[in-house]
């Protein structure tokens, strides 16, 4: 309510101004854990006070995590093996399994990339902005590209995560299935870059609150919170997104190529959470993982609330709505509410899983509103054809 007075009768671009400066500071102060907010700040700074993913052309991040060099070469996790051939035998080709001579036009409102029902035009019809049938086409289609930009993004951090876990991880089948990943998403990040250039012809930037994320998670020296973070948070972000993404979709070829990669990630988090419980419950002390629980608990946190897409805000009504009422549009829209439910679908019953929902933390996601996710099935439970029909299943209910 101060920040309301503060911003009421100043022109829109000082309320913009300030808004937002008090927005990213909110980032940290709402981080109920000071260790886990300092452990984040440098990552914060970079992202939201300095802009680095805004500037230039490459952003420079020192990891100084351990390689682990097996001298023993014994398999020594069964089930991790079997992962591994399954992932051996399931890897597929970008360029020749996927039809790249489909026509795409994201206009086009019989096969659209991103359907009308998907933004929040109703939100935004009760700020006062009502866009004509040919101006919500075409912010649709930004939305895809801004949507599967992010994706594309994602899908290089995830690349570097999964080739610095592969060093570090200390099981040689864990070392096995994790070369098989970075391959998965060397792929991921091919097939969602040409989609991009040669179907939308647009990229945005990337947001720079996934930025926070993934240079946390990529100059983070613990290969365990490293691989937390990208096997189970960025990945449950990751199925939440591509889920929904795949839901609304009517392009064929985008959906086939959704299919793929959501097929893919279920793997992704079966790994995190065979590694990530054998390691928790025999290697971690008490204090180390109350820190992790802390840690998964607020970038949870983060993730549901951060992803507001301001790249499209500054492009489409910068003049002609407040960032704090686009941002109020957003966390309103029913397809984030799509994204959101996806998201914690999956994410909660992994951290129950693996052994980061002791009953202090649960009290805080009870608050959170997260708690009806607990008791779910975990990635070892589900295939990648499992998650599909859970996906469909959702949109059923939904609309």
């Amino acid at each position: 309510m101060m920040l309301d007075r503060m911003l009421n009768g100043l022109p829109l671009k000082a309320q913009n101004q300030i808004y937002s400066t008090f927005d990213n500071l909110n980032v940290l102060a709402s981080v109920g854990n000071l260790k886990v907010a300092a452990s984040m700040a440098p990552s914060a700074v970079r992202g939201l006070v300095l802009g680095k993913a805004r500037h230039g052309d490459a952003v420079p991040m020192v990891s100084g995590h351990a390689a682990h060099f097996d001298l023993t070469y014994q398999g020594d996790f069964p089930e991790m093996y079997e992962l591994y051939r399954r992932a051996v035998a399931n890897q597929w080709n970008g360029d020749r399994d996927l039809d790249w001579s489909t026509s795409v036009d994201p206009e086009d409102p019989d096969k659209p990339v991103m359907p009308l029902d998907y933004p929040p035009f109703e939100g935004l019809a009760a700020k006062g902005i009502r866009l004509n049938q040919k101006e919500k086409l075409r912010f649709a289609a930004d939305m895809a590209s801004w949507t599967l930009s992010q994706f594309m993004h994602g899908e290089q951090g995830a690349l570097y995560a999964a080739a610095q876990v592969t060093e570090s991880v200390q099981w040689l089948d864990g070392k096995l299935y994790g070369a098989t990943q970075v391959m998965d998403e060397g792929r991921h990040l091919e097939v969602f870059l040409r989609y991009l250039d040669t179907k939308l012809q647009k990229v945005y930037a990337v947001n720079d609150n996934l930025f926070v994320i993934l240079d946390d998670l990529l100059t983070d020296s613990r290969w365990d919170v490293k691989f937390l973070g990208m096997q189970i948070m960025v990945e449950g972000l990751a199925l939440g997104a591509f889920g929904t993404m795949y839901n609304f979709t009517r392009e064929p070829l985008l959906k086939q190529l959704l299919r793929y990669v959501i097929q893919d990630e279920a793997r992704h988090v079966h790994y995190g959470v065979l590694a990530l419980k054998a390691h928790i419950s025999q290697e971690l002390s008490e204090a180390e993982r109350r820190e992790r629980e802390d840690w998964a608990y607020e970038v949870a946190l983060l993730m549901r609330n951060r992803f507001l897409s301001h790249e499209l805000y500054y492009e489409w009504f910068e003049h002609k709505l407040s960032l704090k009422d686009w941002d109020e549009v957003v966390m309103n829209a029913p397809s984030m509410a799509a994204f959101r439910h996806l998201m914690f679908l999956r994410l909660i019953p992994n951290l129950e899983y693996i052994g980061l929902m002791s009953d202090r933390i649960k009290a805080h996601y009870d608050k959170s509103g997260l708690t009806s996710f607990l008791g779910g099935k975990n990635a070892t439970q589900l295939s990648g054809e499992d998650l599909i029909r859970d996906i469909a299943a959702y949109k059923v209910e939904a609309r």
